[in-house]
């Protein structure tokens, strides 16, 4: 089993990765739970009948009395509404402070049953079992949950550290070639921003089999590089902005298809591929760094450009958290594997979009 440690002052947590784990799960949450009595388990409804059983057999086997709570798939499930849904679900539950929410499934259920977590009760024990590659090597490390608003993602949230994550490579043989490709894109993010060791090994990965017969190290690959930036800023003031690269524009494209056209991972590849190409015209970026992206996201059947309206940039720059007044940041890399923050006039990136 590959253990990564993300040593936060007080608020230590382990990532465990290995393939079977999920029949283990009860035990392992009983090593961080001890006092743990009911554990309400969060996933949706496409991934609740094909791992919620074991799930819940694993946890009631290591003496957790549980509740499962199911969720639509999909994005449109991360808003108020359905975090009301949970915040109700747990009070008839019984939970106290020292019960748990636990999310199994992708980043949605992760951010929604996290944010809930985070808020019942002023806040209860949290666990991830994240079943997309997306979500393992992204959104269920880390500690930031949040929901939705029409207004954008991730608009209403907090930072709120899990106790324990949780991954099974076996979950992600279920899924289909979009949703793993999705993944990649994050995956190929990790290379981009800090190892370009590891961008080459995925060009020689070629493809989703290739990367499957080293997936346990692929992720612990991504966790260990998330995990050692959230330790140096963990409420993403400085570094932990680096995390963000290709996805100021990748929300704006997201936000412009009103989140149904394109997947994140999709708008995020696309997101990149295009800052490689602006930092590549700012003379701040490598020439063929952007080549070099877009290759590697098109064998993994992601988009390399996405079209977007001017207008549609402007909502998605003015909203960034990475922004400040009338200044944002924007993440361009200096090579493959080095980043370089650039602070500039959010009018200045739009009018070199």
């Amino acid at each position: 089993m590959k253990t990564i440690t993300v040593p936060l002052p007080g608020r230590e947590y382990e990532i465990l990765i290995r393939w079977g784990l999920l029949k283990e799960a009860g035990s392992c949450c009983r090593r961080v739970l001890p006092k743990c009595r009911r554990a309400l388990l969060v996933s949706d409804s496409n991934v609740a009948p094909l791992y919620g059983p074991e799930a819940e057999k694993s946890l009631q086997e290591a003496g957790f009395e549980t509740r499962l709570h199911v969720i639509p798939a999909g994005e449109r499930s991360k808003n108020a509404e359905e975090l009301l849904c949970i915040w109700n679900e747990a009070m008839d539950f019984g939970l106290t402070r020292t019960d748990a929410v636990i999310a199994l499934g992708g980043g949605v259920v992760g951010d929604l049953a996290g944010f809930a977590a985070a808020t019942i009760l002023r806040g209860i024990p949290f666990v991830q079992i994240p079943t997309t590659l997306l979500a393992q090597v992204d959104s269920s490390v880390g500690g930031k949950v949040a929901i939705d608003l029409s207004a954008g993602k991730n608009l209403v949230g907090a930072f709120w550290q899990p106790r324990l994550v949780l991954m099974d490579p076996a979950v992600l043989t279920t899924l289909p070639d979009e949703t793993f490709s999705d993944g990649m894109a994050e995956v190929i993010k990790y290379g981009c921003i800090r190892d370009r060791n590891f961008f080459r090994r995925l060009e020689g990965a070629g493809d989703r089999n290739g990367i499957m017969e080293e997936i346990e190290e692929v992720l612990a690959h991504c966790c260990r590089i998330k995990a050692e930036v959230v330790l140096e800023d963990e409420l993403d003031t400085g570094l932990r902005m680096i995390l963000n690269f290709g996805h100021t524009l990748g929300h704006a494209y997201e936000k412009a298809y009103h989140y149904e056209t394109y997947t994140h991972g999709q708008a995020v590849a696309a997101g990149m591929v295009l800052a490689a190409r602006l930092g590549q015209r700012l003379g701040l970026t490598e020439q063929g760094t952007e080549e070099a992206i877009s290759a590697l996201c098109a064998r993994f059947g992601l988009p390399t450009a996405i079209e977007c309206s001017i207008e549609d940039y402007t909502a998605a720059i003015g909203l960034d958290k990475k922004g400040s007044g009338s200044e944002i940041t924007v993440i361009f890399l200096k090579t493959l594997g080095e980043t370089l923050p650039t602070k500039m006039p959010k009018r200045e990136l739009l009018e070199l979009l």
